[in-house]
């Protein structure tokens, strides 16, 4: 008998229902039915991508959800009790922490909630012209202490800063550079693989729109490793201003010269970071600027305990790291009226009503209401084709868009197909997978991984050359 495909695709038909458009198919036959609408989706006119956390769990990123061994609260406040706190903002760890559910699926809900409310306490002390002096926070108290529990921002600032660091350093990720010479101890991560295949399109097409909400630098890394030219909204090199300007540009370079003739550099996209990203910051003049840092001072830090985190967070090498970008909490709306974010979040509207667009959705969760309420206008685009790439074919995502029923067959899921009683595997419609094994291969990334491997194999050869011996005089 022969094998069915361990994928389905899924486009709503009507309100609640939707069709499989690979039921009944054979494994091959179903991976190159998806294949071929991919390919026919990725010639149209207008590339748009999104992408979010799920991307990056493969190079170790954290969820805000899950076991606690990669959930971000649990991660981030377990390296932050452990710190030298000040009493009252030690209380107010101790009493989070005991709202934790002792079973493995970690957190409690409303992380975002609680990082709002203790932002907000901070934001209202620190302020030396703030009438607020200091804030009523519920819960325990310490030892020897009355109720209410009276903070000020002494008691905040500290807390708040090494939240942030925390955060810093959870999605501080280095992407595997092995994975092209071929020396790679583990799986890919599918950023490679990825953009690889993402920039392979007709230069002749417009080009390909990268939208992501997560901190970490792993694309921008990928992209040095191929040599992929792109525009990130900064411009400048030693220390990169925003501006938003550049996304208006393109890059040439002379073809035939005798002719006068210019041809499209095909390497190339337009990237945007709707959160922020790790190499943000503000500048003394008040600017947003980008400069990448080494990152190599917190790859460890993610392999450590508790206690050992806490003490990597309040050493010297974390005494640089500050805010970078729109933090986990729920006031995230609030923060893209605000420049960059507000410039970036209007060309991802514009982006998503052009006509002939193909919209891919990866690792991203629909829990941000100002992005997914962008999403949901832009369905209205009578010319866009969405697909959702969503591992769990239980998941919410599903049901989300089966509800986008007015859409017909514009809206799909490609998921993982599971038998009476199976769960889901967490290994099919993954980013890494469908970079891989879904997206339709391009030559030149092995002729680029068959040259890198080669590089390799010559270092090693001259690292394990003898000295040669001094000549006499």
């Amino acid at each position: 008998m022969t094998e069915q495909s361990k994928y389905q695709l899924l486009s709503p038909v009507s309100a609640g229902e939707s069709e499989d458009l690979l039921a009944g198919k054979p494994s091959e036959d179903a991976l190159r039915r998806i294949q071929a609408l991919l390919a026919d989706w990725l010639r149209m006119e207008n590339v748009i991508v999104l992408t979010a956390a799920g991307c990056s769990v493969g190079a170790g990123g954290r969820l805000m959800a899950g076991p606690r061994t990669n959930n971000l609260e649990c991660l981030v406040l377990d390296a932050v009790e452990k710190c030298e706190l000040p009493p009252k903002a030690a209380s107010i760890m101790r009493h989070r922490k005991a709202t934790w559910p002792t079973e493995e699926n970690g957190g409690p809900l409303g992380f975002e909630d609680w990082l709002s409310y203790l932002f907000n306490a901070s934001g209202l002390t620190n302020p030396d012209s703030s009438p607020v002096d200091a804030v009523v926070w519920k819960g325990d108290v310490p030892e020897g202490e009355e109720p209410p529990l009276m903070l000020a921002d002494g008691d905040l600032a500290e807390l708040r800063k090494l939240v942030e660091k925390a955060i810093f350093a959870e999605c501080a990720l280095q992407i595997d550079r092995g994975e092209l010479s071929g020396t790679s101890d583990g799986q890919s991560s599918g950023h490679i693989p990825f953009l690889a295949k993402l920039i392979a399109r007709d230069t002749n097409l417009g080009r390909t729109h990268l939208f992501t909400l997560n901190y970490d630098t792993l694309f921008e890394q990928a992209m040095e490793e191929l040599g992929v030219q792109y525009f990130d909204g900064f411009s400048g090199r030693a220390s990169s201003r925003f501006d938003p300007a550049v996304y208006g540009l393109d890059i040439y370079y002379p073809g035939d010269v005798s002719e006068g003739r210019v041809r499209r550099f095909d390497k190339f996209l337009q990237y945007y970071k709707l959160h922020g990203s790790l190499h943000w910051y503000v500048g003394d003049d008040g600017m947003y600027r980008a400069r990448h840092r080494d990152l190599s001072f917190a790859s460890d830090y993610r392999k450590l305990p508790a206690e050992e985190k806490a003490a990597k967070l309040q050493s010297e090498g974390f005494s640089t790291v500050n805010s970078f970008g729109i933090l986990p909490t729920s006031q995230k709306f609030t923060q893209t009226l605000d420049m960059p974010y507000a410039h970036l979040f209007r060309l991802f509207h514009a982006r998503l009503n052009q006509p002939q667009t193909f919209f891919l959705v990866v690792g991203y969760g629909f829990g941000d209401d100002h992005v997914t309420r962008i999403i949901e206008t832009a369905l209205m685009n009578p010319s866009l084709v969405m697909l959702v790439v969503e591992p769990n074919p239980q998941s919410a995502i599903v049901e989300r868009v089966r509800r986008y029923q007015s859409l017909g067959q514009r809206a799909f899921v490609l998921t993982e197909r599971l038998g009476a009683g199976e769960k889901c595997s967490y290994k099919i419609a993954t980013f890494a997978d469908f970079a891989q094994n879904i997206m339709p291969d391009v030559k030149w990334l092995d002729d680029y991984r068959r040259l890198r491997s080669f590089e390799e194999q010559i270092r090693k050869t001259e690292d394990r050359k003898p000295d040669a011996p001094e000549s006499a005089t």
